[in-house]
């Protein structure tokens, strides 16, 4: 675990003498050093990746998804080592570090599946009208460039998984940046595609993808750089408009922040409906320590449910299992760092100094804070307006599904939500209604399969991943027109 680790260059592993420790928010332990690509070597792989362009886009489709195939039955084979070392450099849970090895198996897999069917052409009669006579239009897509991947700590695997899979499974070549805080799972990806050509014969042309740990303060240069045309970035919102703003002739993926609201509708009723909706809540948002786009931030009940909902909320949160992430039953781990947990420590006194109600938690422990949940949050307080990206819950009580919606609205923020009804129609009228890139019925907005299409509007992003929407927003349409055709 305190080994060296090489970064990938061009699909082969590199080093340098420059190196930085990751270690354990948990116990600060060291994890392991990475070593740290030079100038020379980044620009190396740059300059790869934009030449092996055409090369790539013509690699046959078998080929692509056999890699991708490999590196999917090599991360359910390492599934307990890689969920260990995300746990150790992460502080995240092993028992969700598990969960996450098992979705990028899925990411990878369905990424082989869009390889074989991607780009099959579709066809268009252009004989609508006169001048069309004969001719035929045939529709194909081709990647736009080189692809700049941005990764977060939160999901160091699945979400490193969600940037390079796409691209592989469309020829398109990428250069991919891990977060400096949590670079160890992402570099295992390398190990694995690496291997597919030596163990599985699928050989992707070198310099068709790099992963380099660089430091944040190095990336304005890559951003910036015109052979790498498209940007797809996960992470913070000041952050991701900063990128946006700075390249504007560049097709930028932001997949930014979110204060995720769970609301809870009168039908939602019943004490199993209710013992049910607290327990999805209350592991939701306190899941990865919070840290996560789409965890439980806001629940926005029912006056005819309040008071029956917030009890059972509180208590269930008072029984996630807080300590050790190397314990598999250990709910709640630290953040990522004492400075984010401080952050959240300091934006939870603010709102109890301006009124509102502490129920349980408000105690932080190093880089370890308590499951909290407030009630009486006022609408102005830092909390109220931005994303705490810890394991806190401020509870809301409403009249009506119309005001329900207004508050999940009332935010600068649209990812997901989710509404706890029974109702068909209801469910209908939330989606026309919310403000979000998703809603999910009958439960919290944290779900997410990553198959489907996962993205934000307002202040949380632009575009969508999910493989084949990635896969999308790497290419672009050409239509080739045939001419003089008997159809």
């Amino acid at each position: 675990m305190t080994a060296t680790h090489a970064f990938w260059l061009a699909g082969r592993q590199a080093t340098d003498e420059i190196t930085f420790d990751v270690t354990s928010p948990w116990d600060g332990r060291l994890v392991g050093r990475v070593s740290v690509p030079t100038d020379e070597q980044v620009e190396e792989a740059v300059a790869a990746a934009y030449a092996v362009r055409d090369e790539f886009a013509a690699t046959p489709a078998h080929v692509r998804a056999a890699a991708l195939d490999h590196v999917s039955r090599r991360l359910v084979e390492r599934t307990e080592e890689i969920a260990g070392l995300i746990s150790a450099e992460n502080g995240k849970p092993v028992k969700w570090a598990r969960g996450e090895v098992g979705r990028a198996v899925s990411v990878f897999r369905f990424a082989a599946e869009e390889a074989r069917r991607f780009n099959g052409g579709e066809a268009q009669r252009l004989d609508t009208d006169l001048g069309g006579q004969g001719r035929l239009a045939l529709t194909r897509r081709f990647p736009k460039g080189v692809v700049l991947g941005i990764a977060p700590f939160n999901f160091p695997l699945n979400l490193c998984a969600h940037k390079i899979a796409p691209a592989i499974a469309a020829g398109v070549p990428i250069i991919l940046k891990p977060a400096p805080a949590t670079p160890l799972a992402g570099l295992i990806i390398g190990e694995l595609l690496a291997e597919a050509e030596a163990v599985a014969g699928a050989a992707l042309p070198a310099g068709s993808w790099s992963i380099l740990p660089v430091a944040n303060d190095r990336m304005p240069a890559l951003v910036q750089d015109e052979r790498l045309p498209v940007i797809s970035f996960t992470g913070s919102e000041k952050v991701g408009y900063a990128i946006m703003d700075s390249v504007p002739r560049k097709h930028c993926t932001l997949e930014l922040g979110g204060n995720g609201a769970a609301v809870v509708l009168a039908d939602y009723a019943s004490d199993a409906d209710l013992d049910r909706a607290a327990t999805r809540i209350a592991t939701f948002s306190n899941y990865q320590g919070g840290q996560s786009c789409i965890s439980v931030q806001r629940v926005i009940a029912d006056a005819s449910v309040y008071e029956r909902l917030l009890p059972r909320i509180v208590a269930a949160v008072e029984a996630q299992v807080t300590g050790d992430p190397s314990d598999g039953a250990t709910d709640v781990g630290p953040l990522v760092s004492e400075d984010a947990a401080k952050r959240v420590e300091a934006w939870v006194q603010e709102a109890v100094d301006a009124g509102a109600t502490l129920l349980t938690g408000g105690k932080r422990d190093g880089a370890s804070y308590a499951p909290t949940v407030l009630t009486d949050v006022p609408a102005d307080v830092t909390i109220s307006c931005e994303e705490v990206f810890g394991p806190v819950l401020t509870v809301t009580k409403v009249s009506g599904e119309a005001e329900a919606f207004a508050a999940v609205n009332d935010s600068k923020y649209g990812l997901q939500a989710g509404v706890f009804t029974h109702d068909l129609q209801t469910a209908f009228r939330a989606h026309r209604a919310l403000e979000v890139g998703g809603v999910v019925i009958g439960d919290v907005p944290s779900y997410r399969a990553d198959q489907m299409p996962y993205g934000g509007v307002k202040q949380s992003g632009v575009g969508r991943e999910g493989v084949r929407f990635a896969m999308d927003d790497y290419t672009y349409e050409r239509v080739l027109v045939l001419t003089g055709l008997q159809l």
